[in-house]
């Protein structure tokens, strides 16, 4: 079976920097591994500007990526492919009946798991990796589990089986403490899927699935849930009735639900100190005495009172974060606001003049495992560090990346 692949929500590039163990020498993209991208999409709908875009398109070519609504890309017209791959935003993904039932059900207009669907519906890939925010699995607080169900059913109905792990990058040796959910589907016509059929569920999490490979688990679980997906009417039925405590580990097979609360078992840290440019830093990352009373101000404890609407009065509680932050240990996890005078945004020692400044935008993408100056294509320091904000883990795709490929390889008989 061919090792190709398309990238949906591509922002940057994530995915393929992973699968590909992509690096950047003199300005040139260099890609080690074996996967052959045959389309990817990015588009930016809530601005004019698509600087992710221009990235990915000065990296990999403008022939690589289209920048279109993927609600108007016609899913016929995408390349057959082994892989679907794709970081797409948690959204309210509750369906309605349409006017006539013939027409069936769709979801609510603009939200992007219907694009993942419809491509699956029509192209049928033979694998599936997906990568969403952790609380994926908890949402809409009103109806615990209701929209990750939906995405299951969806899958179900296309004939898929699904393996999730909720993984913590910094747990498992890489430089950032970000908690992603990472989601495999494998077809009903794959090698995979007949052999996967026959390991029992516990098995799959603990043994024999694609993320144990590469992050180990303790051995014992700490709560455990079990239902099932096929049982519903259709996905109306999941979004008015489906609920479920999915935990951070789980498999879906034939439509029965087994999920797992687990804990890591890996011992390599990697500090946050070897990340830092060791060369002279622009002063435009130093604090001044202002700024540095500020964020002592920020990262503090603090207990502010405060008066709720109705006139009950109350106190703001926060407790306090390192700061500077622990060049010991991996990064916190990166937001889009990273550039800002914020609680969340880091603050560092500067290798050389002991000085406490921001992280660099080069840094920012150490961080997140990107090749060195991978946002540098004319965007603003603002911009890339927005970029790094709402990208994933390279380093995490690269070892799932690896497991793949092992699995890949034995279809060659399918």
């Amino acid at each position: 079976m061919e090792k190709t692949a398309i990238e949906l929500f591509a922002g940057v590039g994530g995915f393929r920097c992973g699968l590909n163990h992509v690096e950047l020498k003199d300005g040139k993209v260099v890609e080690k591994g074996n996967w052959k991208f045959l389309w990817a999409n990015q588009w930016e709908p809530a601005t004019k500007s698509q600087e992710a875009y221009e990235c990915y398109a000065k990296r990999f070519g403008e022939d690589s990526v289209s920048n279109v609504d993927i609600f108007e890309v016609d899913k016929h017209d995408i390349p057959d492919h082994t892989l679907l791959v794709g970081g797409f935003p948690c959204q309210d993904y509750s369906v309605a009946q349409t006017l006539s039932n013939s027409k069936g059900i769709e979801g609510k207009k603009g939200v992007l798991w219907w694009a993942i669907e419809q491509t699956l519906a029509i192209k049928q890939p033979s694998f599936v990796l997906l990568e969403n925010v952790d609380r994926l699995l908890l949402s809409p607080a009103k109806q615990r589990g209701r929209d990750f169900g939906i995405m299951l059913r969806s899958f179900y109905e296309n004939g898929y089986d699904v393996q999730w792990r909720v993984i913590n990058a910094g747990e498992y040796g890489l430089p950032q403490k970000r908690r992603r959910t990472y989601i495999f589907a494998y077809h009903k016509s794959t090698n995979y899927y007949k052999e996967m059929q026959r390991v029992k569920d516990r098995d799959v999490i603990f043994e024999k699935g694609l993320f144990i490979q590469q992050f180990p688990i303790k051995s014992e679980y700490q709560a455990i849930s079990e239902t099932s997906i096929s049982e519903y009417k259709d996905l109306k039925d999941v979004s008015d009735n489906f609920k479920c405590q999915f935990y951070n580990a789980g498999v879906m097979t034939n439509g029965g639900i087994y999920t797992v609360k687990v804990k890591s078992d890996y011992n390599l840290i990697y500090p946050l100190r070897n990340i830092r440019e060791e060369h002279p830093v622009d002063e435009k990352y130093f604090l001044n005495d202002k700024q540095i009373e500020k964020f002592a101000f920020l990262k503090g404890s603090k207990k502010i009172p405060r008066v709720k609407p109705n006139g009950e009065p109350y106190y703001y509680c926060e407790g306090s974060m390192p700061f500077p932050d622990n060049l010991d240990a991996p990064a916190r996890t990166m937001l889009t606001s990273e550039s800002g005078v914020s609680r969340t945004t880091h603050v560092i020692e500067d290798f050389k003049t002991k000085k406490l400044r921001l992280l660099t935008p080069k840094e920012c993408e150490r961080i997140n495992g990107f090749p060195d100056d991978w946002t540098n294509t004319g965007m603003s320091d603002k911009k890339r560090y927005f970029m790094m904000g709402n990208a994933l883990v390279v380093g995490v795709i690269k070892k799932i990346g690896i497991e793949l490929e092992k699995i890949i390889d034995n279809e060659k008989d399918a």
